[in-house]
């Protein structure tokens, strides 16, 4: 597990500052704006890579994705610094932070077998994903807050369920230097993080005037 967290720390580091570079740049923001589909789109293409062939390429060329992945969406993410207020964007991150490590760590140390979870989490992760693409086209203040609300609960839920999955994995493949495997698990733990942290900012976080 501590390579897993290793990567995603390195891939969260990778964002973080690509997102500033890329926010604290006009020229740059701007291009990445009226690019944003194809930057998405690229971003889905590679998740997708990177999950299901993992277990065919090599440990570099998963990195390689890993690390791409994670400049994407810093790039993708970087709007958020024009929307929303530095001090509540770290207020939000840290709270995500403490909420990450606690959920994390009740998944490595609980007894408990939250595999009869995974059904749950994904039909509220397609729930979430159907009403995201309905907010795209209609919106409201109150089904923004309904969806932001769902969003916290399922990625908390996931949070916990692949922490005891990956332990569990990690067990399974102790010895086999399976690069790969670490790195999807530290995509699995990134995406929960990344998720919380946006439905979270977008709960509590103060938007510029």
């Amino acid at each position: 597990m501590a390579g897993v967290y290793r990567w995603m720390t390195l891939g969260l580091v990778v964002t973080a500052g690509v997102a500033l570079y890329t926010a604290s740049n006009v020229q740059l923001a701007m291009t990445v704006a009226r690019n944003i589909w194809p930057l998405v789109i690229v971003q889905f293409l590679v998740v997708l890579a990177l999950s299901f062939m993992a277990q065919r390429i090599s440990g570099p060329v998963a990195a390689l994705m890993f690390i791409v992945y994670a400049g994407l969406t810093g790039l993708t993410l970087s709007g958020i610094f024009f929307i929303y207020t530095i001090g509540s964007i770290g207020t939000a991150f840290l709270i995500t932070a403490g909420a990450f490590f606690a959920l994390s760590l009740y998944g490595t140390v609980t007894k408990r077998d939250l595999s009869a979870w995974g059904t749950f989490l994904f039909m509220g992760l397609i729930g979430v994903v159907l009403a995201s693409i309905v907010q795209f086209f209609w919106s409201s203040p109150a089904f923004s807050f309904a969806l932001s609300c769902a969003t916290v609960v399922v990625f908390a839920g996931l949070t916990a369920y692949d922490t005891q999955k990956l332990r569990v994995l990690g067990a399974q493949y102790a010895g086999t230097g399976l690069t790969s495997i670490t790195i999807v698990g530290a995509l699995n733990l990134y995406l929960d993080f990344i998720n919380l942290f946006l439905a979270l900012l977008r709960l509590f976080g103060d938007r510029r005037r």
